[in-house]
């Protein structure tokens, strides 16, 4: 099993980039954690902190946690990843023309061996790729929230993924201790089109008033041992993520994934899971 690659980096310090960043510091790579809004980035930075002295408690980390939290620089802009990054994973929300002008710009200062990953959840991995001068260097790796507890990473193989490529992701998410499924590129791929589907018809059975959400959430947790319920991880995920992934799918694939009013009326209330504090759950000191 191969390492991740030395030097990295992470464009986008959210929830997910900021547990992708920790991952892969934790790793040994050096990170550069790349985040315009400079008060994002201090969050980010705090939620990497908190996040390893809690895996120093348990017991999960190897060695001090402020060590590895210097593997750790933020960045403000794309041209500071370093051109000698083996591999920068993309993290911004889920637009699809974000992501494509994020992706160009790295691809613009980094060399021509780099690998580009897009951790998005449902967009074309050949539609981003299209801006690319090397479409070939570009895969999907999707992780999972929370990211550092998380044992999956979904990886997207577009139609000119060189297999090189495909083959060095399935090596990192090894090195990662994590567990790889392969793909096909495809509307949702395959776990954001099952998890998507059952979050919405969760969300509608709490609209039609069948139970509340902590009943919903038990049922599937205790009648089909799914280890979290669709509502507390659409919670995790955020509302403005699964609505924007819902509308997506529906565009795609067809009305069965079209978007609960509820869903709808909670975003545009700004009840958008953990990160805000409210969502289907009510989240203490999230923010």
């Amino acid at each position: 099993m191969s390492g991740v690659p030395k030097i990295v980096a992470v464009i986008g310090g959210g929830w997910m980039g900021a547990g992708i960043a920790q991952v892969l510091a934790v790793a040994g790579a050096a990170v550069t954690l790349v985040e315009r809004d400079p008060a994002a980035a201090t969050a980010a930075r705090d939620r990497v902190a908190t996040g390893l002295r809690r895996a120093a408690e348990r017991g999960k980390l190897g060695e001090d946690a402020a060590s590895v939290l210097e593997r750790i620089d933020l960045a403000g802009d794309v041209s500071a990843v370093p051109a000698a990054a083996g591999l920068v994973v993309e993290a911004v929300p889920e637009d699809a023309a974000l992501k494509a002008r994020v992706l160009a710009a790295a691809e613009d200062v980094v060399g021509e061996q780099t690998v580009l990953a897009t951790n998005t959840s449902s967009l074309s991995i050949g539609g981003l790729a299209d801006g690319l001068r090397h479409p070939e260097r570009l895969v999907g790796m999707h992780f999972f929230n929370p990211v550092p507890a998380s044992e999956l990473v979904e990886i997207v193989v577009g139609p000119r993924t060189a297999e090189a490529v495909r083959d060095a992701a399935v090596g990192w998410v090894g090195a990662l201790g994590k567990t790889e499924v392969v793909v096909r590129d495809s509307p949702g791929f395959a776990t954001s089109r099952l998890g998507v589907l059952l979050g919405l018809e969760a969300i509608r059975m709490l609209q039609e008033g069948v139970a509340d959400a902590a009943a919903i959430d038990r049922a599937m947790e205790l009648g089909y041992r799914h280890p979290m319920g669709p509502l507390r991880s659409t919670d995790l995920v955020g509302l403005d993520v699964r609505l924007a992934i819902a509308e997506h799918l529906q565009r795609e694939l067809g009305d069965r994934f079209a978007p609960p009013q509820l869903l709808r009326d909670k975003v545009a209330r700004g009840e958008l899971g953990r990160k805000t504090g409210q969502g289907f759950y009510t989240w203490e000191g999230a923010r």
